[in-house]
């Protein structure tokens, strides 16, 4: 479902960050923690928000906004392991009046499998008052490719 206001059809154009995985990430079970998930998606989204879409993180903040996690979703396939190296692939996948959802792969780069699927609903704020904002359309335009 695109935002009702945009002009633009939602291209759900991909984009891929590439992250190595750090003694850190590992958990007592010798594979990434499911926590760092998050991180990584989070990395790449930030990357991406920058590199892709051209609208980094300080620009929302310039403008007075931000993003919140609504929801998580996470499902697991496999697990990653130190060293490896995991391509996390993300595009918007809906935008709503207020938010948009995102989901992402994280597939290992060594043989392309997934290791990782999901999404994240966020919503957007205004960071004077912390209440949901309406995505404004010059936002939309950046996100709707």
């Amino acid at each position: 479902m695109s935002h009702p206001s945009s002009p633009h059809p939602l291209g759900r154009t991909r984009f891929e960050t590439a992250v190595t995985i750090r003694p850190d990430d590992i958990d007592l079970n010798q594979h990434v923690h499911n926590s760092r998930y998050f991180d990584y998606v989070l990395a790449a989204r930030y990357d991406q928000m920058e590199r892709c879409y051209k609208m980094p993180m300080e620009a929302f903040i310039e403008a007075g906004f931000g993003w919140v996690v609504k929801t998580a979703h996470l499902n697991f396939k496999r697990p990653l392991g130190l060293g490896e190296t995991a391509r996390v692939t993300t595009w918007v996948d809906e935008l709503i009046p207020k938010g948009v959802q995102v989901r992402f792969e994280i597939h290992k780069a060594s043989n392309g499998k997934l290791s990782c699927d999901g999404y994240f609903d966020y919503t957007m704020i205004r960071l004077d008052t912390g209440r949901a904002e309406t995505v404004p359309g010059w936002i939309i335009e950046k996100y709707a490719i």
